[in-house]
């Protein structure tokens, strides 16, 4: 199996030629034809809504995609509460998901009217103190101890069980209304299974917390975790068989229980993004030592999950793509770190200085945790749009904004 890039070498050249590298390049058509399909996949729910994680892409440009093709947007933070508002999100088409969330935070959610979902039984006070209690609240559940598919643990969520019921009692006796439930309890899990037997225990807790509380429970949130083949040799979920078998857990508890009006959340990031974009990035150094180097043009300041995590992103030499894979290479970038790698002794072709190297699958989380390090500064960030033509939707940084929180009087007044 292979990866192919979602451009051509010809196409990528003329784009590298008006941005300068390193740039990050995403697929408009790729995108809208997921949310697409996400939408059909759960069209059987009648309040279906995927929002999408805008931690993991935010760009207002891609956000605005998204809202055109009917997702929300999941929201952790006060300035992302911002972006989501800008782009044309309102009300509850935003979901505001944080932990040791500031007042202001809170404040902005509140002012803004968007579904708040709590961390922690402790925020509800919290909340009431800063802010108000709002009509409609979710809260996160965590079913404590391993969780697992097939004797797979997939994740590990905590010794703990949330205090699901108390914190329903407690909101019901401060006048909310309607409740949501949400949960996130695994990473990039590349199986078809993640999301229905997920549903299936937030559905029961969901059918005995009605039945402990009387709180009546609009809309239940899968949260994200649906992950995407990041090796070649890897076989991707299936969206619609995913849909299918939360369905069947559906009709299997919540239509008997009573519940069949209930609404089915999703907050993904990555199934939406990370395969429609890339890090493209020219090759500047050849370094013969005891292995073999190729320096970039890129470092882990533009993608740092390699770096951070030993995550693998498989790379395509442009021009290059059915040529023998014979030379055992390790891809740097130029930071002072000797994690910033993109891959480690990865068998490409033979690279020369000046080739266009596209990293696959950093669509989602890579531009995002760019940063500074080194006084690297953050690259553009290009839409390829669905007619061919692209698009600046973020340009790279400069020397000046660099150096723009400084309070220097005069000190940068040449850059």
């Amino acid at each position: 199996m292979s990866k192919k890039p979602f451009v051509s070498k010809e196409k990528l050249d003329e784009i590298a030629a008006q941005y300068a590298t390193p740039f990050y390049l995403y697929d408009e058509a790729a995108i809208r034809e997921t949310a697409r399909r996400v939408n059909k996949a759960f069209a059987w729910n009648q309040g279906f809504k995927e929002y999408f994680a805008v931690k993991a892409t935010p760009n207002p440009a891609i956000l605005k995609i998204l809202h055109e093709e009917g997702c929300g947007a999941d929201c952790s933070s006060y300035t992302e509460l911002q972006m989501a508002d800008a782009v044309g999100f309102k009300g509850d088409e935003i979901m505001f998901s944080s932990n040791a969330t500031p007042a202001e935070d809170f404040q902005l959610a509140r002012q803004l009217n968007v579904t708040i979902n709590l961390d922690d039984i402790t925020h509800i006070d919290f909340l009431e103190k800063v802010a108000d209690i709002p009509d409609t609240v979710s809260c996160r559940y965590n079913p404590g101890g391993h969780f697992a598919i097939a004797n797979n643990i997939m994740d590990n969520p905590g010794d703990a069980k949330y205090g699901m019921t108390e914190a329903y009692k407690i909101l019901l006796s401060k006048g909310v209304k309607h409740f949501g439930m949400h949960a996130f309890l695994a990473s990039n899990t590349v199986t078809n299974d993640y999301y229905p037997e997920l549903a299936r225990i937030l559905f029961q807790v969901a059918v005995e917390l009605k039945e402990e509380t009387g709180a009546h429970i609009e809309f239940i949130n899968l949260s994200g975790g649906v992950g995407i083949p990041y090796r070649p040799d890897q076989e991707g979920n299936d969206i619609m068989v995913i849909g299918e078998g939360v369905r069947q857990a559906f009709e299997d508890i919540l239509v008997p229980a009573g519940m069949g009006d209930v609404k089915i959340f999703t907050e993904m990031g990555r199934y939406m993004l990370a395969p429609y974009g890339a890090l493209v990035a020219k090759a500047i150094h050849v370094k013969h030592t005891y292995k073999e180097y190729i320096g970039l043009d890129a470092c882990a300041a533009n993608l740092m999950r390699p770096a951070m995590y030993g995550s693998y992103h498989h790379i395509t030499v442009m021009g290059k793509e059915d040529a023998p894979c014979d030379h055992k290479y390790d891809i740097t970038g130029g930071l002072c770190e000797n994690n910033d790698k993109f891959a480690i002794d990865r068998m490409l072709p033979e690279i020369n200085i000046g080739d266009l190297l596209f990293i696959h699958d950093a669509g989602a989380h890579g531009f995002a945790m760019g940063y500074n390090y080194n006084g690297k500064l953050r690259s553009a960030e290009v839409l390829l749009k669905e007619d061919g033509s692209t698009e600046l939707i973020r340009r790279a940084e400069t020397p000046a904004d660099y150096f723009a929180t400084f309070d220097f009087t005069g000190l940068f007044k040449n850059i």
